[in-house]
Formats: C-alpha cells, structure tokens, sequence
C-alpha cells in the first residue's frame, strides 16, 4: 500500500461524505436564509419560526435524497472492497 493509495482512499472518502452532506445541509442553508429574511423583514424574534421549519426541511431533504444517498454508499462500498486485493497487496 504506497502514500498514493492512501491519499487516493481519503480523497474518495471526503468526496463521498461531502455529496452524503450536501443535501440536507444545502436545505438547511436555504430555509435558514429565508426564515432569517422573513425574520427581518417583519422583525419577528421568535427561535421556533427558525427550527421548526428547517428541521421538517432537513427531514425532507433526507426523504426525498435517501434513495440516491444509498446508492452512492453501495457503489462507494463495492468500489472500495473491489480494490482490497490491491491496498492488502
């Protein structure tokens, strides 16, 4: 296993964790903006107006994203343990 190797299994490993993230928290990102908007706007300071909406945001993001979530870390975990042989060696 060279330093090649290794750099290669973190670099897919960060990749597959920030596609995993980007989702929900790219959701999260636009309900807080227009929560915290709306907020201004009518300058209600109110900390459930933000939660609440961004937490049933978040669980539909997970919802909707799930399916294709999975898949990725199947093809990640096949990829990963097709290349065994190669990183024991």
């Amino acid at each position: 296993m060279t330093d090649t190797m290794i750099v290669e299994l973190g670099l897919q490993a960060m990749t597959i964790a920030a596609k995993m993230a980007a989702p929900v928290l790219l959701t999260a990102l636009g309900v807080g903006f227009a929560i915290s908007l709306f907020q201004s706007v009518t300058q209600i300071q109110e900390a459930t107006l933000a939660f609440v909406p961004k937490a049933a945001a978040c669980g539909a993001a997970l919802l909707f994203s799930g399916n294709w979530m999975l898949h990725e870390m199947i093809s990640y975990t096949e990829q990963l343990f097709a290349k065994l042989p190669q990183l024991l060696s």
